[in-house]
């Protein structure tokens, strides 16, 4: 990440020179996931099983906006919170990929999609992994939540249906990845959400995904990562004319930044 995001006292950030997470730039989370209100289930606290592990390295001007807690169903799927910074292992008890602490660089708390759970592990969506491929941690270091929200994008239709509970409760048409960058498939999760303080590109606010986009172009200075972002053109939605990202109207996109919380399971279709 090449650029730190400004953070108001309201918890937007500025969109002018933003970059390196894919499209939509810096992000920082508004997605106030606390846990109590969407504890599924809560692991006694234990040692970690090694040597500390450094927090992530955040930005110190950034930091999260905390959202009124909403009511969630004690079933899947599910999003883990991590308790303390734990290693990302290409498979259970395997080789280490990455090491996360419990805050993202964006200082919202860690919370992954919880895609398979086995003896003692969690398999989770985590951007360290190559798109749709579960990392794993230890199950003692993370605290279980109930993901309420599940979305659904489909290429072909140009559209993005968000479930809660299982029921549709929305309908977003969207922008996708032009010819050369095609929005990638496959299964992802929030990780953040912002706001942006100023008007830009990328319009009013961004929902950042585990994703990352494999088609960038050499002269883009973006970065790879995927996201659903505003723009500042809704002529362009319902095309196939971005880089990768999904982008969807203004309206849309302040109705899902006030309702995702991180973890959110986000399956793409062709």
């Amino acid at each position: 990440m090449s650029a730190r995001a400004r953070v108001s006292a309201g918890g937007r950030v500025g969109a002018r020179g933003l970059r390196g997470l894919g499209a939509v730039g810096v992000l920082a989370c508004a997605a106030g996931c606390g846990g109590a209100e969407r504890e599924a289930m809560a692991p006694a606290p234990t040692a970690d099983d090694g040597a500390p592990v450094a927090e992530t390295r955040r930005p110190a001007a950034e930091r999260p906006v905390a959202r009124p807690p909403t009511a969630a169903p004690a079933t899947g799927p599910f999003g883990a919170r991590l308790l303390r910074p734990v290693r990302l292992r290409a498979r259970p008890g395997g080789r280490v990929v990455a090491r996360l602490g419990t805050r993202t660089p964006f200082r919202s708390p860690r919370i992954l999609a919880v895609v398979a759970r086995r003896d003692g592990w969690l398999g989770v969506l985590s951007e360290h992994m190559p798109n749709g491929r579960a990392g794993w941690i230890r199950a003692r270091d993370a605290r279980l939540l109930s993901e309420p929200y599940a979305l659904e994008a489909d290429r072909s239709a140009r559209r993005v249906v968000v479930r809660r509970g299982g029921r549709v409760v929305r309908r977003l048409r969207v922008a996708i990845g032009a010819p050369g960058t095609t929005t990638p498939t496959g299964r992802f999760a929030v990780t953040d959400t912002l706001r942006f303080t100023d008007a830009g590109a990328y319009g009013c606010c961004a929902v950042a995904l585990s994703g990352r986009q494999p088609n960038v172009p050499q002269d883009w200075p973006g970065g790879d990562r995927l996201a659903i972002h505003g723009t500042a053109d809704e002529s362009s939605i319902g095309r196939a004319v971005s880089k990768g990202c999904l982008r969807a109207r203004r309206a849309d996109m302040l109705w899902l930044v006030r309702r995702l919380p991180a973890g959110t399971p986000v399956t793409i279709r062709a």
